[in-house]
């Protein structure tokens, strides 16, 4: 080869080779933008909020003393649950005739916890599988409704499941005095976690809770199990956030900066699923002043319904008014 040729070989190729741009590294950048929000549950903490990360949007809105018991929706479901928010609470009074009169003395009253956990439900177990089929124990419950959002009593029931058969759980439920029997039932929805229903206007199923696929947080109060110096539990109502049991995942982060973290930062950091991974405890109260203060030096880590990180903390708790019962709430994707 020729040298003319060769020198024509090597221009050929330094031309081709600018025709192209070199390799630019991509910066890392936040998937999108700081989002601000208020969250209206109203300084008697009136209403449960559901809220969706994603849209940055309140899915849906209700009064927390809507509902009484929440059946669980999907197939395979059996769970039965508490509105906590109204501090509810249940106690097994055994195998005895249902309808009987009763009074509240000698109780042992039992609380769902705040976790979610199937082992921790007051209502517990309440069937045996008997070659296949869903049996009741047919134990008979007392349930105290809890207390409104004023602090009002709602009262006392007593209370039996009958069966779960073909996607419907059927019961009986009356007053504490045996008066006012009515013959309810819930069918499932899987479109939903929990199907609620009430005890009020003679008992009915209430539609509140929106499809599981359609929201992350909820803001709400709640029951939960505090501890006393010497270790023993007592059962007290807070204000927080509970989290969708379809998939979502939170855990508190203090270690990092909450201007500056990075997917990268966190996406290997093991997650909670327990409801109450980002709980209340997101803000203190101070007894000398009477009022709230947020914990705007810690912030939580959560993995959404369909799977995208967040960052998320509270930057305030009262409204331009200076009531309680607003948090607000600073959130972005990662």
């Amino acid at each position: 080869m020729s040298t003319l040729r060769i020198i024509s070989l090597i221009i050929l190729s330094l031309a081709l080779h600018s025709c192209f741009k070199k390799d630019e590294a991509v910066p890392v950048h936040p998937r999108g933008p700081v989002k601000t929000d208020t969250i209206a549950m109203t300084d008697t903490y009136k209403y449960q909020v559901y809220f969706d990360l994603a849209s940055g949007t309140t899915v849906s809105t209700n009064i927390r003393t809507a509902s009484d018991l929440g059946f669980e929706g999907s197939e395979e479901g059996w769970k039965i649950i508490l509105n906590t928010s109204d501090f509810m609470k249940v106690a097994d009074l055994g195998l005895i005739p249902f309808g009987q009169s009763h009074d509240t003395s000698g109780m042992k009253w039992k609380f769902d916890k705040s976790d979610g956990s199937a082992d921790s439900l007051a209502f517990g177990k309440w069937f045996s599988i008997i070659n296949g089929d869903t049996v009741s124990l047919n134990h008979v419950y007392a349930v105290d409704r809890g207390l409104d959002n004023l602090g009002i009593p709602l009262g006392f029931y007593q209370l039996v499941f009958d069966s779960l058969k073909h996607g419907t759980y059927y019961f009986r439920s009356a007053q504490l005095s045996g008066n006012n029997v009515h013959a309810g039932s819930v069918k499932k929805d899987p479109s939903v976690n929990f199907v609620w229903y009430s005890f009020s206007s003679g008992g009915s199923v209430v539609k509140l809770e929106p499809p599981k696929n359609a929201y992350d947080l909820l803001f709400t109060q709640y029951t939960t199990l505090l501890y006393t110096s010497v270790g023993e539990a007592y059962p007290y109502l807070v204000t927080g956030v509970l989290l969708n049991r379809n998939g979502v995942e939170a855990i508190k982060d203090s270690t990092h900066n909450f201007s500056t973290v990075t997917l990268q930062d966190v996406m290997n950091t093991p997650l909670s699923v327990s409801l109450d991974a980002i709980g209340y405890d997101w803000k203190t109260f101070n007894f000398d002043a009477g009022s709230y203060t947020v914990r705007t030096n810690i912030f939580y880590v959560i993995r959404d319904k369909s799977g995208y990180f967040y960052k998320l903390r509270f930057v305030a708790y009262y409204n331009n008014l200076g009531e309680k019962g607003y948090p607000v709430v600073e959130y972005q994707a990662l």
